[in-house]
């Protein structure tokens, strides 16, 4: 669970305490949270009663009147922070919103949902640049910006953590037009044809008993080909909650995508329990799909049993979705506190249901990532190929290579590290 950092509050001298609670309301509304007049005023009856003296109750009074769904916890933590417990907030928010002066580059990264934060607290602030910043404009520069990268294609590489609101809702759009396609699989069942290697010798004796028993041409068979079923684990845990909702929001488009190739999208959420999803992603409306899979899901943003959550999806649905070489792409950073060995069992049990296993994971995206950790470790060895999942480039490159078997993606390299 995301918390604010406690600072103190330095109440004035004459305080607007309802305005404050009005104006900071409306910033969250801004950012995404579904708060309208009644929660405004329960929130200043519910301060008016708990008090205004410790810290901890104000935020907690706060966020019990206006969060009512996991997914919104991070972003009121970080308007709460950015608006009641950083003095330089405004500032601090500026340099977010504005170019670096001293580079292109922040000087550090910000943090999940600040972005969004930010934008909703300024929306309707005048940003003017720095006067020095102003007198720089009036020098002429002629740049070349032949091989400056479009911002979709910036896009295609931001990490979603990093994202703004404005930012997370393009890569939605882009994500709704990106398919997973898949190469049909030869089935054991045959339809005729006059090329096939296998004889059909029913139709052959058939076509013999209408010409009184002469044998005169042989029917042959090849193989029918049938398209697999696509079955995806996707963690939802505190360090996962901003890749698993976007990645959920590709999925929808995947399972709904007429010509796909693929029989049947079965979706599953995990974190401190399984979670089947897949009727919830059969609904048109992405929203809609979402909101009910997020109420069917009750640990978002919770602890990480991925052990557990292997083994209730092994014995009770494995048999039922896996079989008839279906493709699992497992969702997850691979962040277990529980037993490794218990781990990797169940992860080389479901290696074996399925006829290729996928592993997306967002810490791939740091260049020096390493398999240190025992749920990476446990989970690597079992795994046909290991990809980074945290941008639409990463998703791009699984759309290109999720039919190709001799795919390994990074696997290769980590068991290298893990061995020595």
């Amino acid at each position: 669970m995301v918390v604010a950092e406690q600072f103190p509050l330095d109440i004035p001298d004459s305080p607007k305490l309802a305005q404050n609670i009005t104006h900071f309301a409306r910033a969250l509304r801004k950012a995404g949270l579904p708060i309208g007049t009644g929660r405004v005023v329960d929130a200043i009856r519910a301060v008016q009663a708990a008090g205004f003296t410790e810290k901890r109750d104000f935020y907690w009074t706060l966020h019990a009147c206006f969060v009512n769904r996991p997914e919104h916890r991070t972003v009121f933590a970080q308007v709460f922070r950015m608006y009641w417990r950083d003095p330089r907030y405004m500032e601090h928010m500026m340099a977010m919103m504005l170019p670096a002066i001293r580079g292109v580059q922040e000087e550090r990264k910000a943090d999940a949902a600040e972005k969004r934060a930010a934008e909703a607290l300024l929306d309707g602030v005048e940003r003017d640049l720095p006067e020095a910043v102003e007198q720089e404009e009036e020098t002429e520069l002629e740049i070349d910006a032949s091989q400056t990268a479009s911002s979709e294609e910036r896009l295609r590489s931001l990490d979603f953590e990093q994202m703004s609101t404005a930012e997370i809702a393009q890569a939605k759009r882009m994500l709704a037009r990106l398919t997973l396609p898949v190469k049909p699989i030869d089935s054991r069942r045959g339809q005729a044809s006059h090329l096939g290697h296998r004889i059909d010798r029913a139709r052959t004796l058939r076509a013999a008993m209408r010409q009184g028993g002469e044998l005169r041409n042989i029917a042959r068979l090849k193989p029918k080909p049938r398209w697999p079923n696509l079955v995806v684990l996707c963690d939802i845990s505190g360090s996962m909650s901003q890749y698993s909702r976007i990645i959920l929001h590709f999925l929808h488009s995947v399972s709904n995508a007429k010509g796909a190739g693929w029989a049947k999208v079965h979706a599953f959420t995990f974190g401190t329990r399984l979670t089947n999803i897949t009727r919830h992603l059969q609904q048109r409306d992405v929203d809609a799909a979402l909101a009910a899979a997020g109420a069917e899901a009750q640990d978002w943003e919770g602890g990480t049993r991925i052990g557990e959550c292997l083994h209730a999806f092994n014995r009770d649905w494995s048999r039922r979705v896996t079989g008839q070489g279906a493709v699992v792409l497992l969702i997850s950073d691979g962040l277990d506190r529980g037993d490794p060995e218990a781990l990797g069992k169940e992860m080389e049990r479901l290696h074996l249901s399925a006829r290729r296993l996928i592993w997306l994971n967002p810490l791939l995206r740091w260049d020096g990532f390493a398999p240190k950790a025992q749920g990476v470790a446990a989970m690597l060895p079992h795994v046909d190929s290991f990809r980074a999942g945290h941008s639409i480039a990463s998703l791009e490159d699984l759309a290109a290579v999720i039919s190709q078997p001799d795919d390994v993606g990074e696997k290769a390299r980590l068991m290298t590290a893990l061995s020595g």
